[in-house]
């Protein structure tokens, strides 16, 4: 049996938080460059360059090779999972995005008997271009990189 305190030892799990919260973080000044404002919710939403989840799956996984070998079972599982990550935020959620604008143009747009549709906009900024998922994967591989250098 193993003791919950074993999660302040597990590398695999420190590295996909660091390389979430530095994807994060970078998410601010990437948002300053390109738009020339700072957004410090930016830190806390989705979406954006360079994509957290990426850098979070892929730096699980290259730590999950690197302590249990590229060739092992768990990497194989860790590999598909980040996978699965990358293709959901390149696909489903930037499609629900590119919706999203569209139905908020169409409710600044509509009026129903009279009155206006809720001015309440629908969060468009919820996928990735798939350029933010592969900054997000070098993110991640760097994260993790790094961690092993400073682990040994």
């Amino acid at each position: 049996m193993h003791s919950i305190s074993g999660i302040w030892h597990n590398h695999v799990l420190f590295a996909a938080v660091i390389g979430w919260f530095l994807a994060q973080a970078l998410k601010i000044p990437v948002y300053y460059l390109v738009e020339g404002k700072w957004d410090w919710k930016r830190f806390y939403g989705s979406g954006g360059m360079p994509s957290s989840h990426t850098a979070m799956v892929v730096a699980a996984s290259i730590m999950v090779g690197a302590l249990n070998g590229f060739d092992s079972a768990l990497f194989a599982v860790a590999a598909v999972f980040s996978s699965v990550v990358m293709y959901d935020a390149t696909g489903v959620r930037r499609e629900t995005g590119r919706q999203a604008v569209i139905i908020n143009r169409i409710l600044q747009d509509a009026l129903i008997n009279g009155r206006h549709i809720s001015n309440v906009e629908l969060k468009e900024l919820v996928g990735h271009k798939p350029i933010e998922v592969a900054a997000g994967a070098v993110l991640g591989f760097v994260i993790a990189a790094v961690y092993l250098v400073v682990l040994h």
